[in-house]
């Protein structure tokens, strides 16, 4: 990264606003200057801990000597969030998702076209050594053609009823990170989709209308298929995981452990549970991200997880809950937002 200060501004002082500000601190020349939130007390904490200063999200946008956002607020203020900053000329780190909505995430992708900006969106996923290391080797003809991929992902609990009411379903909040992997690790766009789901977890979710169990079917254009299972249970642990099968072979992808000791006794060989939750799976691809995200502002390459994939992973879930709407599979942008192709499509076309 050059060697010229990179001064940022923190929107959002929660659990992931706490990580990025961590690994924020420790990038060559970044300065993390203001944290904005609603809760006064944790931005005062989190702005004390790293030498910033609380302020509100107008002055972040009039400072031009603010070069860079990162977003890590409620999903409900990415949307606005995103379009100040590119108006402002600001490059951007935002969480997913993009918004809940297709025409709002649209209208963000143009912004950020037509500002010329970085807008790198957080599918930490892709920055995990072990799966970054899986996708070179598939990049690599290891295993020839890739034919099948089977997504695991489930969480070792729901969050609080509260939260999912205004999560935007399951779809959008938590398999959202599996139809971007589908799409980075096939490098190939869906064709139909079939979702099928339940409530088995905690009848509280199906009272806010939201299922907690899933299972989700992609047709790909070129005819491969992608199974993803979810679930909002998991009594072990943060199961995360999936498998490639090639014409060539399979690769896997497994859990990460506290360690990877291994105790053999005479009945049983054991091993640590999974990891507890994201922010322990993930901590080496949250700092890998945001790695790259100074080294996309210092050079002007593009973003790993752009505003454009945040889009596309949006579109597939909006196919996966009409296909669980309607019991049956759905062709991928039968909606009034047309195809995914002719969505993208657009983004450059209004930018103009």
């Amino acid at each position: 990264m050059s060697e010229a200060a990179v001064n940022v501004a923190l929107f959002g002082a929660g659990r992931i606003g706490k990580i990025h500000a961590g690994n924020l601190v420790r990038q060559p020349g970044a300065s993390l200057k203001y944290v904005v939130d609603v809760n006064a007390a944790f931005a005062q904490d989190l702005a004390t801990k790293h030498g910033a200063k609380v302020v509100d999200a107008q002055t972040v946008f009039d400072d031009p000597s603010v070069k860079a956002v990162v977003i890590g607020s409620s999903t409900d203020t990415h949307a606005d969030l995103i379009m100040r900053a590119a108006a402002a000329g600001k490059h951007i780190f935002c969480e997913k998702p993009v918004d809940l909505t297709i025409e709002r995430a649209r209208a963000c992708a143009q912004a950020v076209e037509k500002a010329g900006v970085t807008c790198l969106i957080g599918f930490q996923r892709r920055y995990d050594p072990t799966f970054a290391a899986l996708k070179a080797r598939i990049d690599a003809g290891e295993i020839g053609t890739p034919e099948l991929l089977v997504v695991t992902s489930r969480d070792p609990g729901p969050p609080p009823v509260d939260y999912i009411k205004h999560s935007g379903g399951v779809f959008k909040d938590m398999l959202i990170h599996d139809f971007d992997i589908f799409r980075w690790i096939l490098d190939d766009e869906a064709q139909t989709v079939y979702a099928s789901g339940s409530c088995l977890v905690d009848p509280a979710i199906a009272d806010a209308g939201d299922i907690d169990t899933t299972a989700v079917t992609i047709t790909t254009r070129r005819g491969r298929i992608c199974q993803i299972n979810t679930s909002r249970r998991a009594a072990y642990g943060y199961d995360q995981r999936f498998e490639v099968m090639g014409s060539d072979g399979m690769l896997q992808a497994g859990n990460v452990r506290p360690t990877e000791v291994t105790a053999y006794g005479r009945k049983t060989v054991g091993t640590d549970l999974p990891e507890a939750f994201f922010l322990e799976r993930y901590r080496a691809a949250y700092a890998v991200e945001m790695a790259h995200f100074f080294d996309v502002i210092a050079t002007g390459k593009p973003a790993r997880t752009s505003v454009k994939d945040g889009l596309a992973a949006l579109v597939l879930a909006e196919a996966a809950a009409k296909s669980f709407r309607e019991g049956k599979p759905v062709e991928v942008g039968d909606h009034a937002d047309g195809k995914l192709s002719d969505v993208l499509a657009a983004v450059g076309a209004a930018a103009q």
